[in-house]
């Protein structure tokens, strides 16, 4: 079932944030009425009502549901500023993320309040806003109104990550978030969808580079840290509360463990934050790799460390040490604090592990420079060594563009990606597709710059029921009601109706009364000689009635008056209001004029156009056919041959060929009709074709309306059947016509 020009519909794709630009991730999504927003974070480089999304631009009542991919700040942190401070509680939408995410996401917000958002909310709104939200499960199909659905799939990243498969009326969305395609010590990789999309809205945040391998990135930063610790220096690890610093502190216990001289060295949080969502990471150890949930079943608990203890300010004095401190971009808090004290001292040394946004201190100090403003103001100088290992659990060029050719979506956005970075990004991938020859759109939109989607394609409708019995083979004609609900189709045989839909079906049937001053075997001869054929008979009341094609009953219901009933469909009514105008036509025709003036005996006159007796209708249709040949191909051409066989005689078995048959002979070629089969054979192919189609032509021409339709009505008995109840119905009807409808149903 094709779609027409018209009914071409279009997504709407609008970034409020993240759009050329790192931070703030807002997403909306506009398709056929409804809207979805994917993410609603904060922008880390800004602060207070500037770092939010641009959140004027859309009538949040309007949105169906806002899904959130994982608690990262730039992705979630705005969600209560929506929810509590906007109309989005004046309409009827939801709010999505897994069940880990939500329990992370209570953490970070508590200590986004208490770090200090500029009064973005209140803590009673946080409160309220996190009532608001409903948990889920990786893989399960959840659907937030009518003609949505959406499944959560495994993003990697950081615990409770989630790419979203979104189904908005048939149309498929894959929006990932942020994702790793390489498993670490204790996530798993991003999972490929098994449902291919038509949309995918992906990261770019790394662009065209390329990341060093796992073992090597692990083995430069250990070498690093103990190098450090070796020359009696303080490890800064300027890290997010919640994420890389559980991966990183797997690391660190696992080389500590090899490492004796190491054991004295402690290792800190500098985050309070970190230490409640330890207990978070052991409550869903099920959601994580094969590696952890093997080494919890042994009762290894890999989130209980042994060297890592709370932060304490007086350790900034004290002997060498390795301090995990939030937050990652250093614009302040305890990874601000100490970078300010240790940064005088060359022994110090500075390690960033993750993505670091524009505009941050954490960005800025990756250029070493020799001095920095501090957060009082003033300058100070910059000893402290700094390296960079990207422990980022965003994929790299090679795993994006390996992503993105497996998901083999037809047009493909890009978002979460600096500007310069995003447009490499598409020049490559633009690139690689061009090679291969595949139309494959890569977008990269502004903020604010809405993205028009046209889609045009087959609406799929499934079979089930009676209908799903057999398996169709290449060819058949599957014939049923179609159902269509929240944009999905289903193809039902109309028994099936009440059990799969909970529909009834229910018969309409429609009835007109005639008065009309002719009779009754002149409107009999009127519409034989349109449609070919009428059935002739009683109805279950012993009214006289004329079936047409076996659709619509003609009744003598009473002197004057005749009455046309038929079960009202598409065809039926057609063929109702062909009737009628026959029958209220028939004083009027100069044929029935001549037909009535004309002396005769009594009893019934055949139309000349009528079908005839089954014992002459062969013969007549042999005939018609000839006639029609002859008209195409010529008297000269065409030779009708009637074997005949000696009466009592029997042909013996295998003799075909006393059928009759038509012969044509056209530029040295013949071709021959075999009339009971109706099949034709001929040496030559083209010749063979061209007499079948003009066969073809010729069935159709003489063939009348009655033998081309078929329909399914009530029983009706012949007169034949029911002597008894025949009636004299020559008698004129009356004089003057007119019409009178009814419409009953029957259920």
């Amino acid at each position: 079932m094709s779609l027409t020009a018209s009914d071409v519909p279009t997504l709407s794709v609008t970034l409020l944030g993240a759009g050329q630009e790192v931070g703030r991730s807002c997403c909306v999504l506009q398709y056929r009425g409804k809207t979805i927003v994917c993410d609603t974070g904060v922008h880390p480089a800004y602060s207070g009502i500037a770092s939010l999304p641009f959140i004027d631009d859309l009538d949040w009542s309007s949105v169906d549901a806002i899904l959130i991919t994982h608690f990262h700040l730039d992705h979630a942190a705005a969600l209560t500023y929506i929810t509590e401070k906007t109309n989005f509680r004046d309409g009827k939408g939801k709010v999505y993320m897994t069940h880990p995410t939500k329990a992370l996401h209570k953490f970070m917000m508590q200590d986004f309040v208490r770090m200090g958002s500029d009064a973005l909310f209140t803590p009673m709104e946080m409160s309220m806003s996190l009532a608001s939200i409903i948990p889920i499960s990786v893989h399960q199909l959840i659907t937030p109104c009518p003609g949505v659905t959406f499944t959560p799939y495994h993003a990697g990243h950081v615990l409770g990550a989630c790419m979203f498969l979104i189904d908005i009326a048939g149309l498929r969305i894959l929006y990932t978030g942020d994702y790793s395609r390489e498993e670490d010590r204790h996530l798993v990789k991003a999972e490929v969808p098994p449902i291919r999309p038509d949309v995918l809205i992906v990261e770019s945040t790394y662009g065209v580079q390329t990341l060093d391998s796992r073992p090597e990135k692990e083995l430069r930063f250990t070498n690093l840290v103990h190098s450090i610790i070796r020359r009696g220096g303080h490890v800064l690890m300027p890290t997010f509360a919640v994420g890389r610093a559980q991966e990183l502190l797997l690391i660190l216990d696992e080389y500590w463990k090899k490492h004796p001289d190491l054991h004295n060295v402690p290792i800190y949080y500098a985050s309070g934050l970190a230490r409640k969502s330890m207990a978070v990471y052991q409550t869903y150890i099920h959601t994580m790799n094969s590696n952890i949930r093997s080494r919890f079943a042994k009762r290894d608990n890999p989130f209980v460390f042994k060297s890592p203890r709370g932060w304490e300010k007086k350790i900034a004095d004290g002997p060498p040490c390795v301090v995990l401190a939030s937050p990652g971009f250093m614009q302040s808090g305890p990874s601000r604090e100490l970078f300010e004290l240790w940064a005088p001292d060359s022994r110090n040394g500075l390690i960033i592990t993750g993505y670091s946004v524009e505009g941050t201190l954490a960005r800025d100090i990756i250029t070493e420079p020799d001095e920095f403003e501090s957060v009082k103001g003033g300058m100070i100088p910059r000893k402290i060594s700094v390296d960079y290992i990207s422990f980022s659990a965003h994929v790299d060029y090679s795993q994006n563009s390996e992503f993105i050719e497996l998901v083999k979506a037809q047009h493909v956005v890009l978002v979460h990606g600096e500007q310069t970075a995003m447009g490499r990004l598409r020049a490559a991938m633009t690139s690689r597709y061009k090679e291969r020859d595949e139309d494959v759109k890569i977008h990269t939109p502004k903020n604010l710059e809405t993205l028009n989607l046209s889609f045009r394609g087959e609406r799929v409708a499934k079979a089930i029921g009676t209908l799903a019995d057999k398996t169709p083979q290449t060819g058949d004609v599957l014939s049923g009601l179609l159902v269509a609900k929240d944009y999905s189709y289903t193809l039902l045989d109309p028994r099936d109706l009440r059990d799969f839909a909970g529909l009834s079906t229910c018969t309409v049937t429609q009835r007109q009364t005639i008065s009309l001053g002719v009779g009754w075997e002149l409107v009999r001869w009127h519409l034989e000689g349109m449609y070919g054929r009428v059935d002739l008979g009683v109805d279950k009341d012993g009214v006289p009635t004329m079936r047409v094609m076996g659709a619509i009953d003609v009744k003598y219901t009473k002197e004057h008056e005749l009455t046309l009933e038929w079960d009202s469909s598409a065809s039926n009514d057609m063929l109702a209001d062909s009737t009628l105008a026959l029958i209220t036509g028939i004083d009027k025709s100069p044929a029935s004029v001549k037909l009535t003036t004309q002396s005769h005996a009594h009893g019934h006159h055949q139309h000349p156009h009528a079908d005839t007796d089954e014992d002459q209708a062969e013969m007549k249709r042999i005939m018609n056919v000839m006639e029609f040949l002859l008209a195409h191909f010529g008297s000269d051409e065409v030779e009708l041959h009637i074997p005949e066989s000696p009466e009592g005689d029997e042909p013996e078995q295998g003799e075909g060929d006393r059928d009759p048959i038509i012969l044509i002979r056209l530029d040295e070629a013949d071709a021959m009709i075999n009339l009971p089969t109706l099949a034709v054979t001929s040496s030559n192919e083209a010749l063979r074709k061209r007499v079948e189609a003009v066969l073809d032509m010729a069935l159709v021409t003489i063939s009348s309306l009655a033998s081309s339709f078929k329909s399914v009505a009530s029983t009706i008995t012949s007169a034949e059947e029911n002597p008894a109840k025949e009636k004299d119905v020559d008698a004129h009807l009356g004089v003057g016509k007119g019409i009178h409808k009814e419409v009953s149903m029957e259920v």
